[in-house]
């Protein structure tokens, strides 16, 4: 359109020339000779003259507005290590999320098998229980009293160790919740529940545990004395759980004396770490069934 600008001039320059031929009574030539410029101009090179060489792109306007507005807020190059950083950092965040993909397959396909195998087994054992077991017996010696004395009793004693579990979670959440709830700790019923859960794994689940009870604590209150008050409930029922309710409440269900629990504890914990700990009741229980099958001789009157 610029460029076509000359030519326009030019034909506006004729017409004007021509009006007095055509309506001599509107305007005369005089008017028109006073309105031209005495030396015609040359559109085409004022036109070419007034456009720029060549028209700057919108990044280099921008380095100069930049450079030119806000010189020491930031430099081009500055900006190209910020891009080369960026890029560098995705680079390597996709290559992690790429090896944790390929390394978590295994784990995957393992859960989803176990989740379907486990349920099946289960269902069979509780199906077939007769079937199993008769076949199992039938490896057994004809005269296997003692065996069966053994199995009679620890079926017995894992019942009651079980329910002696489910007390217990009942119990220690309850009197969790009670606490937090006079102390006016949010969310007392979900703390409470967590805290009871936390009795099936010993010492390890009281010790997870603790960190949601602190950390919801420390936002309510943060360091003072309701904190310090919330937070040493916890650690009172704790301790009462691990050493009150826990000899008592199974020394009654698994009759076990308070003072096997705590060797027990002792014992396979020592043995085997977290698996003993997690497992000494029932096999404190295993112990007593065996000795309570040992043949044993009367002494003579």
């Amino acid at each position: 359109m610029v460029k076509g600008l000359p030519s326009y001039v030019e034909e506006g320059q004729k017409l004007l020339q021509a009006l007095p031929d055509k309506y001599p009574k509107l305007i005369s030539k005089e008017q028109v000779d006073e309105a031209l410029p005495d030396e015609e101009p040359k559109p085409k090179e004022q036109v070419d003259e007034a456009l720029p060489e060549e028209e700057p792109k919108p990044k280099e306007q921008v380095d100069e507005a930049q450079s030119e507005n806000y010189p020491k807020l930031i430099s081009k190059k500055q900006i190209d290590d910020i891009i080369d950083l960026i890029r560098l950092k995705v680079k390597d965040i996709s290559q992690t999320i790429l090896s944790y993909s390929l390394a978590s397959i295994p784990i995957v396909i393992t859960l989803v098998v176990y989740s379907v195998l486990v349920p099946l087994l289960v269902f069979f054992f509780l199906k077939d229980k007769e079937k199993i077991f008769k076949w199992l017996v039938g490896f057994l010696p004809k005269e296997h009293s003692v065996a069966q004395q053994i199995w009679l009793e620890m079926d017995a004693q894992i019942g009651n160790y079980i329910r002696g579990k489910v007390y217990e979670i009942f119990l220690v959440g309850t009197f969790t919740y009670f606490a937090f709830a006079y102390l006016g700790l949010n969310y007392a019923p979900l703390l409470a529940v967590l805290v009871g859960l936390s009795v099936i794994i010993p010492y390890v689940g009281a010790v997870v545990v603790t960190f949601p009870v602190i950390i919801v604590a420390y936002f309510q209150w943060g360091v003072g004395p309701d904190f310090l008050w919330a937070v040493g409930a916890y650690l009172v029922i704790q301790a009462l759980d691990g050493n009150v309710l826990v000899p008592l409440l199974f020394s009654e269900a698994v009759n076990l004396h308070p003072v096997a629990i705590i060797v027990a504890v002792l014992v396979f914990g020592g043995f085997w770490g977290f698996w003993g700990v997690f497992f000494a009741i029932p096999l404190a229980t295993l112990v007593k069934a065996l000795l309570s099958a040992w043949p044993r001789t009367q002494a003579e009157e």
